[in-house]
């Protein structure tokens, strides 16, 4: 042999399951061990130069020493929420068992467990040994035929084409948003409104702009102000509904006239719907699919809140485009992404027809009238406390409530307020702030009754111990 190594080349044939076929050097067959094939995939051939070694060393420059850096996608994100609350001093009176408000998890306490036929339905699914596998990214077609039934109506009829199945609602969310924006583009977003909207948003380079809700008209969208935001770069309205944080429904009159500013500005609505139904008796809220005629809508919705199983994370989108305004880019585009993960948990997907098809009817009504009671105690309870100003809900599982700052002048903001409220009677209620809505806190109606009762009275409490009535002036005091 030469002492000096000639610069061969070698051609690797990948058969279609990305395993090496026959491998050739200078015109003959190499040894199938020849090559390493680990992490090569695909069809297709691939030519290497190679001097004296299989894995040649590349004469490129290095960098001199270590700097890894995140993303800016990474430091983009933040939850508005998450923010806040870290930064707070959460330190409760030893004296009183704490009371946490503050997590919109159903589950927390344990007095609102999920329906027997669900959890059954989740057994024989594990039992049937059927779905340890992969499913589709975009869900099992069975699957997605069920939640198509499940929702469809004649004003806006589904198959299975029209289903996406995601890893919870909050993933449906991301998909949506992704597929109809580009960095520089804006999004709509209610104030208040959740928060992650906001959060997806930023990290992927889009603004957003808030739109008000109203409370003196229980946070029905101040319709004029949302169209004035709207301009060219408008890719996409969210509407929440009924709505996280504030338990408001819009009816079908409002609805229809926020389908009518999106119509004129020809922007499409991702309806965020993971409370659908969650509407307490006496009040109604159609989808906003069965009232649009023209609107194209991407509906989110899942498992997490009304069957009670947030951890399930079974969410889904559900495509309306009648008009074909989607076409079939859209519907591909959500299709590529979600192939960025593959898809929702095999298991609940096992279990999602019979999940939809057997939960009694008795189910649902239990829940809703859990909440709708323990709403109507928060707000008797603390309507006649001085300072405080809640907004009755109808639906989903929050209540707003409004502080008089003007009144505790012990506390800066609704940050403030809450922290102390924390420190003095270990009641935790999540400051509105993190949804962009200062001089309100919100409080999650989901706790046994008894506890909702004791927190309201440590509420009264607290804010008795702080009011200051309102101060007359020198004049009033001569009179």
């Amino acid at each position: 042999m030469s002492s000096r190594m000639e610069t061969k080349s070698y051609m690797v044939q990948m058969n279609g399951n990305g395993v090496c076929g026959k491998t050739t050097v200078n015109g003959k067959t190499l040894n199938e061990n020849g090559v390493n094939r680990n992490g090569v995939h695909g069809n297709g051939v691939h030519r290497v130069n190679i001097k004296g070694a299989l894995y040649p060393t590349k004469s490129k420059s290095r960098r001199q020493r270590w700097e890894v850096k995140p993303s800016e996608m990474a430091n983009n994100t933040l939850n508005p929420i998450r923010a806040i609350v870290d930064g707070m001093k959460l330190t409760p009176n030893p004296d009183k068992p704490m009371i946490a408000l503050s997590i919109g998890d159903p589950t927390v306490f344990g007095n609102l467990p999920t329906d027997g036929a669900v959890l059954q339905a989740m057994k024989d699914a594990i039992d049937s040994q059927k779905y340890n596998g992969y499913a589709p990214s975009v869900g099992y077609l069975q699957s997605r035929q069920a939640v198509a039934n499940f929702y469809s109506c004649p004003e806006a009829p589904l198959e299975a084409e029209d289903v996406i199945l995601t890893s919870g609602c909050s993933q449906a969310i991301d998909l949506a948003i992704s597929v109809l924006c580009n960095p520089g583009d804006n999004i709509l977003v209610p104030c208040p409104g959740f928060s992650l909207y906001k959060t997806l948003a930023v990290s992927m380079g889009i603004e957003v702009k808030l739109y008000n809700l109203l409370p003196e008209k229980s946070w029905e969208v101040d319709l004029q102000h949302m169209e004035s935001l709207i301009d060219e770069r408008t890719s996409c309205l969210i509407v929440t509904n009924p709505s996280n944080p504030c338990g408001s429904v819009f009816n079908k009159k409002h609805l229809q006239e926020i389908l009518k500013v999106a119509s004129r500005h020809c922007v499409p609505i991702l309806a965020d719907e993971i409370y659908c139904d969650m509407v307490f008796p006496g009040c109604s809220s159609p989808s906003m699919a069965s009232l649009s005629s023209d609107v194209p809508i991407l509906s989110c919705g899942g498992l997490a809140k009304r069957w009670l199983v947030p951890g399930w994370r079974m969410g889904w989108i559900l495509i309306h485009d009648r008009n074909d305004i989607f076409g079939t880019e859209i519907r591909q585009g959500l299709v590529k992404l979600s192939q960025r993960i593959l898809g929702a948990c095999s298991i609940v997907q096992g279990a999602l027809e019979r999940i939809l098809n057997n939960t009694p009817q008795s189910f649902y009504n239990n829940t809703i009238g859990f909440l709708k009671s323990n709403s109507e105690i928060c707000f008797s309870e603390l309507s006649s406390v001085p300072g405080l100003n809640p907004v009755m809900p109808s639906g989903a599982m929050y209540i707003m409530v409004g502080i008089d700052m003007d009144h505790f002048p012990d506390f800066k903001n609704d940050v403030d307020f809450t922290e102390r409220l924390v420190t003095e009677q270990s009641v935790f209620c999540l400051p509105a702030s993190a949804f962009e809505y200062p001089n309100f806190f919100r409080i999650v109606v989901t706790v046994p009754e008894e506890m909702m009762l004791e927190a309201c009275a440590r509420i009264r409490e607290f804010c008795q111990s702080h009011y200051r009535p309102p101060s007359r002036d020198s004049n009033d005091l001569d009179q």
